[in-house]
């Protein structure tokens, strides 16, 4: 484990160590007044860096042994490497304040939580993917933390963010208050969960309306009230009036999010009609944006390539450009068939994480291919990894961009 970096902590210790009354106490007081994490100036001088201590207050009823500390994707990388022990937190003595520190470049922002572990170190270290399952289970948030969390689905706790100083704002992640609100409509289509959200003052006979379809719409609708965002964006005129239909893609993602043409087709020449139909969704491939993350953003930039027809804009955050990675048929195939297939009547936005290390190649590549064919395509890499505490974010400003036209 590390020692102890925060000067606030240091203070805290020689406090102790000298036994000023109530320094711990003050300590606490002054975390919960300014919130948690702890950010303060880089060790090395740098300010394009800060110092970012994570701290968690100990249960004196039932302390604990370990306490993991879990930053997204900061925390995976060494578990994908089969290491957690740097993610340890060290307890200062004498006090009930677990403590690490991680030096971050001053755009960061991410997702995270933490794990009391009590009992046997060994087991609490475990990266096997059932133990990491549980340990992602059982994870709960800062309850220093005052900004917006991160909820999660299948029962599990939410997720606090960290969002250092130069992390690009997200005015549209959460609900703001006095603006008009639209509605959700859940229906079942063909068997499949979609749900549709409408802007505000929704009549079907104003349309056409532009469209937006998100991949992954258990996780965007129910979960992150992505509604929200549209309204936020609809109310100061970053998007123009938009249908958003989020589907349902989580149960069975690799069949439907894997360049699968037949579920695109379904996506274009059954969801979008109906949704023209019954809400007066517009069927103009320039007014029509797709988006998904991870392997829904394959499929994105994968629906732009198969039916530019039907899907002009296409939106992919994170994006597994690596598909399919197999001996049969090699790697990238996507980015392959945009370099040798015809030039489409397309746009795209591309966005990923700096921190995805499994990821950023492929998304580089691909972006080099389709402006070396003329393509349409803004790229961006954020400072943060595979995380809906970054895509919530992107998600709002690159519909915005595409739709809007700009």
């Amino acid at each position: 484990m590390s020692p102890v970096r925060s000067p606030l902590l240091r203070t805290l210790a020689a406090g102790v160590r000298a036994g000023v009354p109530g320094a711990e106490e003050e300590f606490w007081l002054r975390a919960e007044a300014s919130g948690t994490p702890l950010v303060e100036p880089d060790p090395e001088g740098d300010p394009g860096h800060r110092l970012v201590t994570l701290v968690w207050r100990d249960d004196p009823a039932h302390p604990a042994d370990d306490v993991l500390a879990l930053v997204h994707t900061v925390t995976d990388r060494d578990r994908h490497a089969g290491d957690l022990t740097p993610h340890l937190m060290t307890r200062l003595d004498g006090t009930s304040v677990w403590a690490i520190s991680h030096r971050l470049r001053a755009d960061h922002r991410a997702s995270y939580q933490f794990l009391p572990g009590h009992g046997r170190r060994e087991e609490l270290l475990r990266t096997d993917r059932p133990a990491w399952r549980s340990v992602l289970d059982r994870a709960v948030p800062d309850p220093l933390n005052r900004g917006l969390p991160l909820p999660s689905r299948d029962g599990r706790h939410p997720a606090s963010v960290l969002a250092l100083p130069d992390a690009p704002e997200q005015p549209h992640a959460g609900r703001r208050p006095g603006i008009p609100r639209g509605a959700s409509v859940r229906t079942v289509l063909d068997g499949r969960g979609v749900t549709v959200r409408l802007p505000a003052g929704h009549d079907p006979e104003r349309g056409p309306y532009a469209v937006a379809v998100l991949m992954d719409g258990e996780m965007w609708g129910p979960v992150l009230s992505v509604g929200d965002t549209f309204d936020s964006l609809g109310a100061e005129g970053a998007l123009p009036p938009t249908v958003a239909l989020l589907v349902d893609t989580m149960d069975d993602r690799m069949a439907d999010l894997s360049c699968n043409g037949s579920f695109v087709d379904w996506l274009a020449d059954t969801l979008l009609p109906w949704a023209a139909r019954e809400y007066g969704a517009g069927l103009d491939p320039a007014r029509t944006a797709i988006a998904g993350q991870s392997a829904g953003g394959l499929t994105a930039a994968f629906a732009a390539f198969h039916r530019p027809d039907r899907f002009g804009l296409a939106l992919s955050q994170s994006g597994s450009f690596w598909w399919p990675d197999d001996t049969e048929r090699g790697s990238e195939w996507l980015t392959r068939q945009y370099a040798s297939g015809e030039r489409r009547p397309v746009r795209l936005k591309l966005e990923v994480g700096a921190q995805e290390w499994m990821l950023v190649t492929e998304n580089r590549r691909l972006r080099n291919v389709l402006r070396a064919r003329g393509y349409q395509v803004a790229y961006e890499e954020f400072n943060g990894g595979h995380d809906y505490a970054c895509w919530r974010g992107g998600l709002a400003s690159g519909l915005a961009e595409l739709l809007s036209g700009r």
